[in-house]
């Protein structure tokens, strides 16, 4: 897989292994991707909302994995000019790469290993479209999309836009080298990502060789969560086998365990991520989400 990778893992820092006293999060559930349609007609897996409640998501509102595909020239979608409030978007860029504009002034091209942090808060108007180069040639693209729940007293916060670039992650490793860790945001093992959060999360892509494991030491306050980008393995103590697509939600404990299958199953990618769950009223309209329906309407009246 694309990203952003390293030709020897061992050189990075390195996580070290969880107290052996530490409780491992047992498998709560797994839950398949819906496919959607999105923007102006592309396929996204979405793992949630959907069997998954918001509140069982909290403080994550949306997750849409686009990919991994080749597009055709002329065939690359993206989503037209549209609002948002209340909430963080998080663009994550495999490979490929996508325009982007706000009403804020902020833009530019989102490039291969790229994060596009977009506050909306109050209320912001942006696009997400191809590039012209993607769009004339074509080519491979994969892609993920995070919302990011606000609490009530910042869901008006001022727009902000955060570019991390793949050379700012936070690169690591697991104690035995078979894990290259891309920490997006939050903290992993005390060290710390690029993104600056309203909400507190951990944010991370996982790339494991076959048959490596990592365990990771993990806030028991906040949610667990591991989704497959590509590949198989399996997820806690218990080995539940997982694959493409699919989502782990992991239950009380304070260390994750993930593990990419043997022999010739190939890597596994995996996206680690979990927060402090916000447990606010939500009350959604689209793409504005704020805690009571009469703020929805504000919304509705302010963009309109």
């Amino acid at each position: 897989m694309p990203a952003i990778t390293v030709e020897d893992t061992l050189v990075l820092p390195r996580i070290s292994l969880p107290n052996p006293t530490s409780r491992s999060r047992p498998v709560g559930k797994v839950v398949t991707s819906r496919r959607e349609a999105e923007g102006a007609g592309f396929v996204v897996a979405r793992p949630f909302p959907g069997d998954l409640s918001l509140a069982q998501a909290d403080p994550f509102l949306l997750l849409d994995h686009v990919g991994p595909l080749v597009n055709a020239p002329g065939e690359a979608k993206g989503a037209p000019w549209h609002p948002h409030r209340g909430i963080e978007t998080v663009s994550y860029i495999l490979d490929g790469e996508i325009a982007h504009h706000d009403s804020n002034g902020g833009g530019g091209v989102i490039a291969e290993g790229d994060t596009q942090w977009m506050t909306a808060g109050g209320g912001i108007l942006h696009d997400e479209l191809p590039s012209e180069r993607a769009y004339r040639n074509g080519g491979p693209f994969h892609a993920v999309q995070l919302w990011v729940n606000l609490p009530p007293a910042l869901k008006m916060t001022p727009p902000r836009y955060q570019s991390i670039t793949r050379d700012g992650l936070r690169l690591l490793t697991s104690d035995d080298g078979g894990a290259l860790i891309r920490l997006i945001a939050g903290n992993l093992a005390g060290f710390d990502g690029p993104g600056v959060t309203h909400t507190p999360i951990t944010y991370a892509h996982v790339t494991l060789a076959p048959g490596a494991e990592l365990s990771v030491p993990w806030s028991p306050d906040f949610s667990a969560f591991a989704y497959v980008l590509t590949g198989r393995g399996t997820a806690g103590e218990e080995q539940r086998p997982i694959e493409s697509d699919q989502l782990v939600v992991f239950g009380p404990g304070d260390r994750v365990v993930v593990a990419a299958a043997g022999g010739k199953a190939g890597p596994l990618d995996v996206l680690l991520l979990g927060g402090l769950p916000i447990r606010a009223p939500i009350v959604h309209y689209g793409p504005f989400v704020m805690n009571t329906r009469e703020e929805i309407l504000k919304a509705i009246e302010d963009y309109q």
